[in-house]
Protein backbone atom coordinates (compact mmCIF):
# COMPACT_ATOMS: atom_id res chain seq x y z
CA UNK A 1 0.00 0.00 0.00
CA UNK A 2 1.09 3.56 -0.52
CA UNK A 3 4.05 4.59 1.63
CA UNK A 4 3.87 1.50 3.84
CA UNK A 5 4.94 -1.22 1.44
CA UNK A 6 8.68 -1.74 1.01
CA UNK A 7 9.93 -3.63 -2.01
CA UNK A 8 13.29 -5.36 -1.90
CA UNK A 9 14.94 -4.46 -5.18
CA UNK A 10 16.35 -7.42 -7.04
CA UNK A 11 20.05 -7.28 -7.86
CA UNK A 12 19.26 -6.86 -11.53
CA UNK A 13 16.10 -5.58 -13.15
CA UNK A 14 14.32 -7.91 -15.52
CA UNK A 15 13.79 -4.98 -17.85
CA UNK A 16 13.29 -5.59 -21.53
CA UNK A 17 15.71 -3.10 -23.01
CA UNK A 18 14.42 -0.36 -25.22
CA UNK A 19 16.57 0.78 -28.07
CA UNK A 20 17.07 4.37 -27.06
CA UNK A 21 20.60 4.33 -25.70
CA UNK A 22 22.49 7.46 -24.73
CA UNK A 23 21.43 9.15 -27.96
CA UNK A 24 17.93 9.59 -26.54
CA UNK A 25 18.66 13.01 -25.05
CA UNK A 26 21.15 15.83 -24.90
CA UNK A 27 23.36 17.00 -22.10
CA UNK A 28 22.13 19.87 -19.99
CA UNK A 29 25.46 21.39 -19.09
CA UNK A 30 25.58 19.80 -15.63
CA UNK A 31 28.66 17.64 -15.92
CA UNK A 32 27.55 15.85 -19.07
CA UNK A 33 24.37 14.33 -17.59
CA UNK A 34 21.26 13.86 -19.71
CA UNK A 35 18.07 15.45 -18.42
CA UNK A 36 14.54 14.02 -18.65
CA UNK A 37 11.60 16.20 -17.60
CA UNK A 38 8.58 14.33 -16.22
CA UNK A 39 5.24 15.94 -15.24
CA UNK A 40 2.84 13.82 -13.19
CA UNK A 41 0.06 13.99 -10.64
CA UNK A 42 1.11 14.49 -7.03
CA UNK A 43 1.56 11.32 -4.95
CA UNK A 44 1.46 9.20 -8.12
CA UNK A 45 4.77 7.33 -8.18
CA UNK A 46 6.71 5.23 -5.70
CA UNK A 47 9.25 7.74 -4.40
CA UNK A 48 11.46 5.90 -1.91
CA UNK A 49 9.72 7.25 1.19
CA UNK A 50 9.55 4.89 4.16
CA UNK A 51 11.68 2.31 2.39
CA UNK A 52 9.61 2.07 -0.78
CA UNK A 53 11.10 1.59 -4.22
CA UNK A 54 12.36 4.91 -5.60
CA UNK A 55 11.24 4.71 -9.23
CA UNK A 56 12.99 7.83 -10.49
CA UNK A 57 16.30 7.06 -8.79
CA UNK A 58 16.19 3.44 -9.96
CA UNK A 59 15.62 4.57 -13.55
CA UNK A 60 18.58 6.94 -13.33
CA UNK A 61 20.71 4.14 -11.88
CA UNK A 62 19.56 1.58 -14.44
CA UNK A 63 20.15 3.96 -17.34
CA UNK A 64 23.72 4.74 -16.31
CA UNK A 65 24.53 1.07 -15.71
CA UNK A 66 23.01 0.07 -19.06
CA UNK A 67 24.28 2.87 -21.30
CA UNK A 68 27.22 4.32 -19.40
CA UNK A 69 25.64 7.77 -19.42
CA UNK A 70 24.59 9.75 -16.36
CA UNK A 71 20.96 10.83 -16.27
CA UNK A 72 19.01 13.28 -14.15
CA UNK A 73 15.20 13.21 -14.01
CA UNK A 74 13.45 16.46 -13.20
CA UNK A 75 10.15 15.32 -11.71
CA UNK A 76 7.37 17.92 -11.26
CA UNK A 77 3.75 17.46 -10.19
CA UNK A 78 0.34 19.02 -10.84
CA UNK A 79 -2.98 18.88 -9.01
CA UNK A 80 -5.41 18.55 -11.91
CA UNK A 81 -5.62 17.85 -15.64
CA UNK A 82 -6.68 21.42 -16.17
CA UNK A 83 -3.58 22.80 -14.42
CA UNK A 84 -1.32 20.58 -16.52
CA UNK A 85 -3.08 21.54 -19.75
CA UNK A 86 -2.92 25.28 -18.97
CA UNK A 87 0.85 25.17 -18.49
CA UNK A 88 1.58 23.07 -21.56
CA UNK A 89 -0.78 24.94 -23.86
CA UNK A 90 0.71 28.27 -22.79
CA UNK A 91 4.12 27.07 -23.92
CA UNK A 92 5.62 28.15 -20.61
CA UNK A 93 7.11 24.73 -19.79
CA UNK A 94 8.79 21.86 -21.57
CA UNK A 95 8.27 18.25 -20.49
CA UNK A 96 9.23 14.92 -22.03
CA UNK A 97 6.61 12.71 -20.33
CA UNK A 98 3.17 13.66 -18.99
CA UNK A 99 0.46 11.44 -17.48
CA UNK A 100 -2.98 13.02 -18.08
CA UNK A 101 -6.42 11.48 -17.80
CA UNK A 102 -8.31 10.13 -20.78
CA UNK A 103 -10.56 13.10 -21.60
CA UNK A 104 -7.61 15.46 -21.43
CA UNK A 105 -5.53 13.15 -23.61
CA UNK A 106 -8.27 13.28 -26.26
CA UNK A 107 -8.27 17.06 -26.13
CA UNK A 108 -4.48 17.29 -26.35
CA UNK A 109 -4.35 14.85 -29.27
CA UNK A 110 -7.06 16.77 -31.11
CA UNK A 111 -5.14 20.01 -30.62
CA UNK A 112 -1.87 18.51 -31.85
CA UNK A 113 -0.17 18.59 -28.46
CA UNK A 114 1.03 14.95 -28.44
CA UNK A 115 3.66 13.02 -30.39
CA UNK A 116 3.07 9.55 -31.76
CA UNK A 117 5.00 6.87 -29.88
CA UNK A 118 7.59 4.55 -31.37
CA UNK A 119 6.64 1.23 -29.78
CA UNK A 120 9.92 -0.32 -30.91
CA UNK A 121 11.32 1.62 -27.95
CA UNK A 122 8.56 0.35 -25.64
CA UNK A 123 8.64 -3.48 -25.87
CA UNK A 124 7.04 -3.78 -22.43
CA UNK A 125 3.85 -2.35 -23.94
CA UNK A 126 2.95 -6.01 -24.45
CA UNK A 127 2.31 -6.15 -20.68
CA UNK A 128 -0.75 -3.89 -21.01
CA UNK A 129 -3.99 -5.86 -20.96
CA UNK A 130 -6.02 -5.67 -24.18
CA UNK A 131 -9.03 -4.32 -22.23
CA UNK A 132 -7.16 -1.02 -21.98
CA UNK A 133 -6.24 -0.66 -25.64
CA UNK A 134 -8.25 1.00 -28.39
CA UNK A 135 -10.32 3.11 -25.99
CA UNK A 136 -12.00 6.26 -27.27
CA UNK A 137 -9.25 8.69 -26.29
CA UNK A 138 -6.64 6.84 -28.41
CA UNK A 139 -8.48 4.34 -30.60
CA UNK A 140 -5.44 3.57 -32.77
CA UNK A 141 -3.05 3.36 -29.79
CA UNK A 142 -0.80 6.05 -31.26
CA UNK A 143 -0.14 8.37 -28.35
CA UNK A 144 -0.53 6.59 -25.05
CA UNK A 145 0.53 3.82 -22.71
CA UNK A 146 -1.98 3.29 -19.86
CA UNK A 147 -0.45 3.89 -16.43
CA UNK A 148 -3.32 3.49 -13.96
CA UNK A 149 -7.10 3.36 -13.92
CA UNK A 150 -9.93 3.53 -11.50
CA UNK A 151 -13.44 4.44 -10.54
CA UNK A 152 -14.73 7.41 -8.54
CA UNK A 153 -16.37 6.48 -5.26
CA UNK A 154 -17.64 8.05 -2.04
CA UNK A 155 -15.56 8.01 1.15
CA UNK A 156 -17.39 8.49 4.43
CA UNK A 157 -16.64 8.43 8.15
CA UNK A 158 -18.76 5.77 9.82
CA UNK A 159 -18.32 7.50 13.19
CA UNK A 160 -20.28 10.48 11.89
CA UNK A 161 -22.41 9.30 8.99
CA UNK A 162 -25.49 7.10 9.38
CA UNK A 163 -24.88 3.94 7.31
CA UNK A 164 -28.45 4.23 6.00
CA UNK A 165 -27.43 7.49 4.32
CA UNK A 166 -24.29 6.03 2.74
CA UNK A 167 -25.59 5.25 -0.70
CA UNK A 168 -25.74 6.92 -4.09
CA UNK A 169 -24.69 10.47 -4.83
CA UNK A 170 -27.34 11.93 -2.54
CA UNK A 171 -24.99 11.68 0.44
CA UNK A 172 -23.00 14.62 -0.96
CA UNK A 173 -26.18 16.71 -0.87
CA UNK A 174 -27.49 15.51 2.52
CA UNK A 175 -28.00 18.54 4.78
CA UNK A 176 -27.57 16.34 7.88
CA UNK A 177 -23.85 16.62 7.20
CA UNK A 178 -23.76 20.30 6.34
CA UNK A 179 -20.29 21.77 6.72
CA UNK A 180 -18.71 18.31 6.65
CA UNK A 181 -18.94 17.55 2.90
CA UNK A 182 -16.13 17.89 0.36
CA UNK A 183 -16.56 18.46 -3.37
CA UNK A 184 -14.06 18.24 -6.23
CA UNK A 185 -12.16 21.39 -7.06
CA UNK A 186 -12.11 20.80 -10.79
CA UNK A 187 -14.91 21.43 -13.22
CA UNK A 188 -15.17 18.02 -14.91
CA UNK A 189 -15.35 15.96 -11.73
CA UNK A 190 -17.55 18.41 -9.87
CA UNK A 191 -20.09 18.59 -12.69
CA UNK A 192 -19.75 14.84 -13.14
CA UNK A 193 -20.98 14.15 -9.60
CA UNK A 194 -24.00 16.39 -10.15
CA UNK A 195 -24.82 14.85 -13.53
CA UNK A 196 -24.52 11.28 -12.28
CA UNK A 197 -26.81 12.26 -9.38
CA UNK A 198 -29.36 13.70 -11.80
CA UNK A 199 -29.13 10.81 -14.26
CA UNK A 200 -27.68 13.01 -17.01
CA UNK A 201 -25.13 12.17 -19.68
CA UNK A 202 -21.75 13.55 -18.56
CA UNK A 203 -20.83 14.08 -22.22
CA UNK A 204 -24.05 15.81 -23.23
CA UNK A 205 -24.18 18.59 -25.79
CA UNK A 206 -27.44 19.93 -24.33
CA UNK A 207 -26.75 23.15 -22.43
CA UNK A 208 -29.93 22.65 -20.42
CA UNK A 209 -28.35 19.55 -18.86
CA UNK A 210 -25.25 21.51 -17.89
CA UNK A 211 -27.53 24.20 -16.42
CA UNK A 212 -29.30 21.57 -14.32
CA UNK A 213 -25.96 20.26 -13.02
CA UNK A 214 -24.90 23.83 -12.29
CA UNK A 215 -28.07 24.38 -10.25
CA UNK A 216 -27.36 21.19 -8.29
CA UNK A 217 -23.84 22.36 -7.50
CA UNK A 218 -25.16 25.73 -6.39
CA UNK A 219 -27.62 23.98 -4.08
CA UNK A 220 -24.73 21.94 -2.68
CA UNK A 221 -22.51 24.96 -2.00
CA UNK A 222 -23.97 25.91 1.44
CA UNK A 223 -23.42 22.32 2.62
CA UNK A 224 -19.74 22.15 1.75
CA UNK A 225 -16.72 22.28 3.98
CA UNK A 226 -14.82 23.09 0.80
CA UNK A 227 -13.85 22.24 -2.75
CA UNK A 228 -10.62 20.25 -2.71
CA UNK A 229 -8.18 18.04 -4.56
CA UNK A 230 -5.19 16.66 -2.65
CA UNK A 231 -6.38 18.47 0.49
CA UNK A 232 -8.98 15.72 0.86
CA UNK A 233 -6.37 13.39 2.34
CA UNK A 234 -5.72 15.38 5.51
CA UNK A 235 -9.34 16.44 5.90
CA UNK A 236 -10.75 12.91 5.72
CA UNK A 237 -7.89 11.23 7.59
CA UNK A 238 -8.16 13.67 10.50
CA UNK A 239 -11.95 13.55 10.67
CA UNK A 240 -12.23 17.27 9.93
CA UNK A 241 -14.55 16.34 7.06
CA UNK A 242 -16.96 13.41 7.01
CA UNK A 243 -17.91 12.86 3.35
CA UNK A 244 -16.11 13.24 0.04
CA UNK A 245 -16.06 11.80 -3.46
CA UNK A 246 -12.64 10.81 -4.74
CA UNK A 247 -10.67 8.27 -6.71
CA UNK A 248 -10.90 4.71 -5.37
CA UNK A 249 -7.18 4.10 -4.90
CA UNK A 250 -6.85 7.11 -2.62
CA UNK A 251 -9.32 5.61 -0.18
CA UNK A 252 -6.72 3.07 0.89
CA UNK A 253 -4.15 5.77 1.47
CA UNK A 254 -6.62 7.57 3.72
CA UNK A 255 -7.48 4.30 5.46
CA UNK A 256 -3.82 3.69 6.27
CA UNK A 257 -3.42 7.17 7.74
CA UNK A 258 -6.76 7.75 9.47
CA UNK A 259 -6.78 9.05 13.03
CA UNK A 260 -7.88 6.83 15.89
CA UNK A 261 -11.30 8.47 16.12
CA UNK A 262 -12.00 8.06 12.39
CA UNK A 263 -13.57 5.02 10.71
CA UNK A 264 -13.45 5.52 6.95
CA UNK A 265 -15.62 3.46 4.61
CA UNK A 266 -16.08 3.40 0.84
CA UNK A 267 -18.73 2.61 -1.77
CA UNK A 268 -19.32 3.08 -5.49
CA UNK A 269 -22.43 5.12 -6.32
CA UNK A 270 -24.16 4.18 -9.55
CA UNK A 271 -23.46 5.40 -12.12
CA UNK A 272 -19.98 6.81 -11.63
CA UNK A 273 -16.88 7.80 -13.54
CA UNK A 274 -14.45 5.22 -14.93
CA UNK A 275 -11.12 6.70 -15.96
CA UNK A 276 -7.67 5.88 -17.32
CA UNK A 277 -4.49 7.91 -16.83
CA UNK A 278 -1.85 7.26 -19.46
CA UNK A 279 1.76 8.14 -20.22
CA UNK A 280 2.20 10.45 -23.22
CA UNK A 281 4.90 12.48 -24.88
CA UNK A 282 3.93 16.13 -25.51
CA UNK A 283 5.09 18.02 -28.56
CA UNK A 284 7.29 20.20 -26.35
CA UNK A 285 9.40 17.10 -25.61
CA UNK A 286 13.14 17.57 -26.04
CA UNK A 287 14.23 13.93 -25.68
CA UNK A 288 11.69 11.60 -27.30
CA UNK A 289 13.67 8.34 -27.34
CA UNK A 290 14.72 8.87 -23.75
CA UNK A 291 11.08 9.51 -22.84
CA UNK A 292 10.09 6.23 -24.49
CA UNK A 293 12.84 4.49 -22.56
CA UNK A 294 11.38 5.87 -19.32
CA UNK A 295 7.88 4.72 -20.29
CA UNK A 296 9.23 1.24 -21.02
CA UNK A 297 10.93 1.15 -17.61
CA UNK A 298 7.65 2.08 -15.92
CA UNK A 299 6.05 -1.05 -17.43
CA UNK A 300 8.62 -3.47 -16.04
CA UNK A 301 7.60 -5.65 -13.12
CA UNK A 302 9.58 -3.99 -10.31
CA UNK A 303 8.61 -0.44 -11.20
CA UNK A 304 5.02 -1.27 -12.16
CA UNK A 305 4.27 -3.24 -9.00
CA UNK A 306 6.00 -0.68 -6.79
CA UNK A 307 4.01 2.19 -8.32
CA UNK A 308 0.72 0.31 -8.03
CA UNK A 309 1.38 -0.57 -4.39
CA UNK A 310 2.52 2.92 -3.46
CA UNK A 311 -0.35 4.78 -5.13
CA UNK A 312 -3.02 2.14 -4.40
CA UNK A 313 -4.40 2.70 -7.90
CA UNK A 314 -5.39 -0.18 -10.15
CA UNK A 315 -2.91 -1.10 -12.85
CA UNK A 316 -3.73 -2.07 -16.46
CA UNK A 317 -0.44 -3.98 -16.48
CA UNK A 318 -0.88 -7.77 -16.38
CA UNK A 319 2.42 -8.30 -14.59
CA UNK A 320 0.89 -6.32 -11.71
CA UNK A 321 -2.65 -7.62 -11.27
CA UNK A 322 -1.60 -11.25 -11.77
CA UNK A 323 1.39 -11.00 -9.40
CA UNK A 324 0.86 -13.31 -6.40
CA UNK A 325 2.83 -11.13 -3.97
CA UNK A 326 0.94 -8.03 -5.02
CA UNK A 327 -2.44 -9.78 -4.64
CA UNK A 328 -1.51 -11.08 -1.20
CA UNK A 329 -0.22 -7.67 -0.07
CA UNK A 330 -3.36 -5.83 -1.10
CA UNK A 331 -5.78 -8.35 0.35
CA UNK A 332 -9.25 -9.41 -0.72
CA UNK A 333 -11.10 -6.16 0.08
CA UNK A 334 -8.66 -3.98 -1.84
CA UNK A 335 -8.63 -6.31 -4.85
CA UNK A 336 -12.42 -6.29 -4.98
CA UNK A 337 -12.54 -2.48 -4.90
CA UNK A 338 -9.64 -1.81 -7.24
CA UNK A 339 -10.25 -4.56 -9.81
CA UNK A 340 -14.01 -5.08 -10.15
CA UNK A 341 -14.14 -7.15 -13.33
CA UNK A 342 -11.20 -6.29 -15.59
CA UNK A 343 -12.74 -8.23 -18.46
CA UNK A 344 -15.79 -5.91 -18.34
CA UNK A 345 -13.78 -2.72 -17.95
CA UNK A 346 -14.03 -1.51 -21.55
CA UNK A 347 -17.83 -1.85 -21.61
CA UNK A 348 -18.32 0.07 -18.36
CA UNK A 349 -15.71 2.61 -19.35
CA UNK A 350 -17.40 3.33 -22.66
CA UNK A 351 -20.68 4.02 -20.85
CA UNK A 352 -19.47 6.28 -18.06
CA UNK A 353 -16.07 7.80 -18.88
CA UNK A 354 -15.67 11.51 -19.47
CA UNK A 355 -15.05 12.17 -23.14
CA UNK A 356 -13.56 15.17 -24.85
CA UNK A 357 -16.04 18.03 -25.14
CA UNK A 358 -16.20 20.44 -28.05
CA UNK A 359 -14.64 23.85 -27.55
CA UNK A 360 -18.13 25.33 -27.40
CA UNK A 361 -19.16 22.99 -24.60
CA UNK A 362 -15.87 23.46 -22.76
CA UNK A 363 -16.34 27.21 -22.85
CA UNK A 364 -19.88 26.83 -21.57
CA UNK A 365 -18.78 24.44 -18.82
CA UNK A 366 -15.99 26.80 -17.75
CA UNK A 367 -18.37 29.76 -17.61
CA UNK A 368 -20.73 27.79 -15.37
CA UNK A 369 -17.83 26.62 -13.21
CA UNK A 370 -16.74 30.21 -12.68
CA UNK A 371 -20.13 31.08 -11.25
CA UNK A 372 -19.97 28.08 -8.92
CA UNK A 373 -16.52 29.14 -7.72
CA UNK A 374 -17.38 32.81 -7.34
CA UNK A 375 -20.49 32.09 -5.31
Amino acid sequence: MKKIVSLVLASALSLSLCACGASGGSTDGSGGALTLNVYNWGEYISDGSEGSYDTVREFEKWYQETYGQRLRVNYDTYASNEDMYAKLSAGAVSYDVVIPSDYMIARMAEEGMLLELDFNNIPNYGNIDDSFKGLYYDRENKYTVPYAYGIVGVIWNANEVDPADAQGWDLLWNDKYSGRILSFNNSRDAFGTAMYKLGLDVNTTDKADWDAAHDALMAQRPLLYGQVMDEIFNLMESGEAAVGAYYAGDYFTMLDNQAGNVDLRFYYPEPTNYYVDAMCIPTCCQHKELAECFINFMLDRDAAVANAEYTCYASPNRVVFTDAEYIEELGEEAMEILYPGISDFAAEYNKYAYQNLSNEMLDYLNSLWETVKIN
